[in-house]
């Protein structure tokens, strides 16, 4: 499998500093039937008022591999078990406002078994976290509307390229 690896800048807030790095696990989930799991957050925050589609995925723990914490990440957000196919790339990025250099590690995953999310407080509460199942058409248009605000604009960014090359890998391998 090809890997993808993208650089990207904050375009969105000016550049002050950045006091810390932030490695996460990301991944673009499919199912048998070839639909795409996303999760929309709604936000209202120091990052504006904005509702995204994003991968699942988070922080990884001190000592935590990643693909463990993938796992983690998504039985916490979107309920489900899944194999992981294999890493699509890294898209390092920028959160300005917060000084934050975010090393988004991807990888693409199948459902093995469907169960119930298990949702932080601030999750459910501050980002009212909910699931999409997309065709990757939806998706991808989904992005794109998405880009009218400063937050969809850095999501649609680092994430375009990685669903792009996620259903060339599917297509080219006939997993589904």
């Amino acid at each position: 499998m090809n890997t993808l690896y993208l650089k990207l800048q904050d375009t969105q807030w000016p550049y002050t500093y950045t006091d810390h790095d932030r490695q996460i696990a990301r991944a673009i989930v499919v199912d048998q039937d070839g639909y795409y799991y996303f999760v929309r957050a709604c936000r209202d925050d120091d990052f504006g008022k904005a509702t995204i589609i994003e991968t699942a995925g988070g922080g990884a723990e001190p000592n935590e591999e990643l693909e463990t914490a993938i796992k983690r990440e998504l039985l916490e957000e979107l309920g489900v078990n899944v194999n992981i196919l294999g890493k699509i790339g890294v898209v390092e990025d920028y959160y300005n406002l917060i000084h934050r250099h975010n090393i988004n590690n991807y990888f693409l995953c199948e459902i093995t078994s469907f169960g119930r999310n298990n949702l932080t407080e601030d999750e459910k509460n501050v980002f009212h976290l909910s699931t999409l199942k997309l065709t990757y058409q939806e998706a991808h248009n989904e992005y794109v509307s998405r880009m009218d605000t400063k937050l969809g604009t850095l999501v649609g960014n680092r994430e375009l390229p990685v669903l792009e090359m996620a259903q060339e890998i599917l297509k080219n391998h006939s997993i589904f």
